[in-house]
C-alpha cells in the first residue's frame, strides 16, 4: 500500500506534543480513521485539518470528547445544509431563467 498520503500517528503526536492514547480515543469514538500498515498506525493526509481542529478543541479549549463529537456533528450538518441551500438556489435560478425564454 502507498504511504505517501499517510502520516504516521507517532510523528503527528511528537509534532503536536500529545499522547498516542488521545489519537486512539478519537478513533474509538469514530472521529478519525486510522490505517495500519505493517504494524504502524497512519492517518490519511485528508484528515489532517480535521484532526488538528479536534486537537485544538481538546487541548486549548478544554472540550471533552463528547463535546467534540457534538461539535463535529453540528459542523457537518451545517456544511450539508449549506450545500443544500446552494443546490436549491441553483434550481431556483434555473426555473427563473427558463420563464423568460
Amino acid at each position: 500500500m502507498r504511504t505517501d498520503s499517510l502520516i504516521a500517528v507517532k510523528d503527528f503526536c511528537i509534532n503536536h506534543n500529545i499522547e498516542i492514547s488521545f489519537i486512539s480515543s478519537l478513533q474509538q469514538s469514530g472521529l478519525i480513521e486510522i490505517t495500519t500498515v505493517e504494524q504502524t498506525e497512519f492517518i490519511n493526509a485528508d484528515q489532517l485539518p480535521h484532526l488538528e481542529k479536534i486537537t485544538r478543541l481538546y487541548f486549548e479549549l478544554d472540550i471533552n470528547l463528547e463535546g467534540i463529537e457534538t461539535i463535529s456533528y453540528l459542523l457537518n450538518r451545517i456544511c450539508m445544509l449549506q450545500d443544500e441551500i446552494v443546490a436549491l438556489r441553483n434550481n431556483l435560478l434555473l426555473y427563473e431563467t427558463s420563464e423568460f425564454i
